[in-house]
């Protein structure tokens, strides 16, 4: 009796909380993506910077000053190009995890409403 009683709650709790956790895991996807597209980020600034200042530390004449500074317009198109790369990629993250809740919660509604 008491193990027919525990099996029928324990189904209904899992059934219950069946939508929190595929929320949980969508979101923690979410996250992990979020995460890595940021690490790369910033690892791709960071290199820019150490390499503008190690290329700022060879100046030594006028010669090489000229040379530093006609490599600047090339650095600023690459790094509007990695600006808006990075923006599309954390928007399209973005969109994807809203279409995705959005799957979940028609879902759910579905479930719950009558037919």
């Amino acid at each position: 009796m008491y193990t027919e009683m525990f099996k029928s709650f324990s189904e209904q709790t899992e059934k219950s909380l069946a939508p929190y956790v595929k929320f949980n895991k969508l979101f923690t996807k979410n996250v992990e993506e979020l995460t890595e597209l940021q690490l790369a980020a910033v690892r791709a600034y960071s290199d820019l910077g150490l390499s503008q200042l190690k290329a700022i530390s060879e100046i030594k004449d006028l010669q090489s000053l000229t040379s530093f500074q006609s490599q600047q317009l090339e650095n600023l198109t690459n790094l509007s190009k990695q600006l808006v790369d990075d923006s599309n990629k954390f928007s399209a993250l973005a969109q994807g995890f809203k279409t995705e809740v959005e799957e979940l919660v028609a879902e759910n509604v579905k479930q719950v409403t009558p037919a």
